[in-house]
């Protein structure tokens, strides 16, 4: 029963979700940019993939930080590194979730997030303004 719980667990970990910019294996990526570098020994994401996490105006989903004046970089290094866990984290496993959308087949759903960062992460953004009520649509 050990084992069984033990296999269960790992085949949790390690692992890339099937998502539009994920690596299909998780591997060394050397050359990751920035926030995304802590990835780089075992990641899900590429070098241009963590690259375009850190631009403001990227490819990676036509959506611009700067979409409602200028996003403040102490918050923008916050959604900065939730981009980077994303698209990098082998290790999204057990909050790994079936989407039937166009560009993912999973997501990710409730993560935990250390009260620590929460806090921080509000510190840091509560001047910022978003003019969008849903990020996930309506990006013409």
């Amino acid at each position: 029963a050990t084992v069984r719980a033990a296999a269960a667990r790992d085949s949790l970990l390690n692992v890339c979700m099937d998502a539009k910019h994920h690596k299909t294996e998780p591997g060394p990526e050397g050359q990751l940019y920035g926030q995304c570098a802590l990835w780089k020994d075992n990641a899900c994401c590429t070098a241009n993939t963590s690259l375009e996490a850190h631009r403001d105006q990227s490819y990676l989903y036509n959506f611009n930080w700067d979409h409602c004046g200028v996003m403040p970089e102490r918050c923008k290094r916050h959604f900065i590194q939730d981009t980077c866990l994303y698209e990098c984290s082998p290790n999204l496993g057990p909050w790994i979730d079936q989407s039937d959308t166009s560009w993912r087949k999973e997501r990710i759903l409730h993560v935990p997030l250390c009260q620590e960062d929460c806090e921080q992460w509000w510190e840091d953004c509560q001047d910022a303004v978003t003019c969008k009520v849903n990020w996930h649509k309506g990006w013409n």
